[in-house]
């Protein structure tokens, strides 16, 4: 019973985290059941399944706050779902050793580059409002959900920085776009996983306590990436990409760094994160209080004409 209530508490974390910031639901509860020794084909599968849920009621919320670009959904989507079919059936036959750390060193720098563009200079302008083209979503997509499947997770880290750094599209309709087209990805990845491993591996119960607590959090994380401002998600968005990929190479056996030198390593990162949340927030701040004496004074010349009259 506590094993299931911890469950639905990962489960609702981790939706809020992902509907929030259009990552982590898979990593954070891939993570968990294999730290309980589940094995990697029916953790993944069990994570997919849930987010079958997960992920229709993260769409829908986000479909009512406003928060999908539906093209994008329909560009990225299908793909996707070929990738994570492709990726779940041959999850036991293949080796992530070698592919995982070299997708983190990718995520990574996408991770910083964020970090630095939002925090820095805030919401990207110059190519806002253009479309994303289908010859940039497909291929990322079909890459996206191979990761997925064979990683437990990785459709929202490999998407999402990804459309962000291309500045095209505003961060909440990034992540409800990313979260809504996940729906595709996780049903392609369920049915991969069913005819690769057979359900005998999955245990249901903890596919229904994860989807629980995922469900709950949905509307709450739509909620909050509506009135998050952009700059500040971005900032947080790039921190947690920087994080959870760090983490990735220092314990895969490229470096396989110590106990000491991992916690060390968290810690400038935990710093350095909550440095750049918090000169976004000034930054915000600063901007929000430039508008209004802006619109003030726009106001005034309005008036102008009408007090010479």
């Amino acid at each position: 019973m506590r094993a299931l209530l911890l469950l639905g508490l990962v489960g609702f974390a981790a939706q809020l985290v992902d509907g929030s910031l259009g990552m982590a639901y898979g990593v954070t509860s891939t993570t968990l059941l294999l730290a309980i020794g589940t094995n990697p084909a029916a953790a993944s599968a069990t994570v997919h399944l849930a987010e079958i849920g997960t992920t229709l009621a993260s769409g829908i919320s986000h479909w009512r706050f406003g928060n999908i670009d539906w093209k994008v959904v329909g560009k990225i989507g299908v793909p996707g779902a070929i990738g994570a079919f492709a990726g779940a059936t041959f999850l036991s036959s293949l080796s992530t050793e070698v592919a995982a750390p070299v997708m983190s060193l990718i995520l990574l720098t996408l991770g910083v580059y964020i970090l630095v563009r939002f925090t820095a200079y805030g919401l990207p302008r110059g190519n806002l409002g253009k479309p994303l083209r289908k010859r940039f979503l497909a291929p990322l997509g079909l890459v996206a959900g191979f990761v997925d499947s064979t990683g437990g997770g990785g459709w929202g880290p490999v998407g999402t920085p990804a459309i962000l750094a291309s500045g095209r599209l505003a961060p909440r309709k990034v992540i409800g776009s990313i979260d809504a087209s996940e729906f595709l990805v996780a049903i392609a990845a369920s049915v991969g996983f069913l005819v690769g491993i057979g359900s005998e591996n999955i245990d249901f119960a903890w596919v229904a306590v994860l989807l629980a607590g995922g469900v709950i959090a949905a509307p709450i994380a739509a909620w909050l990436v509506r009135h998050i401002p952009p700059r500040i998600l971005g900032s947080a968005v790039g921190g947690l990409i920087i994080l959870t990929n760090v983490r990735t190479l220092l314990r895969s056996d490229w470096i396989d760094a110590s106990g000491g030198v991992q916690t060390v390593a968290f810690l400038a990162i935990a710093i350095l994160w909550a440095g750049a949340i918090t000169y976004s927030v000034r930054e915000y701040r600063k901007d929000k209080a430039n508008e209004s004496v802006d619109a003030y004074e726009a106001e005034l010349r309005k008036e102008e004409p009408t007090a010479s009259a």
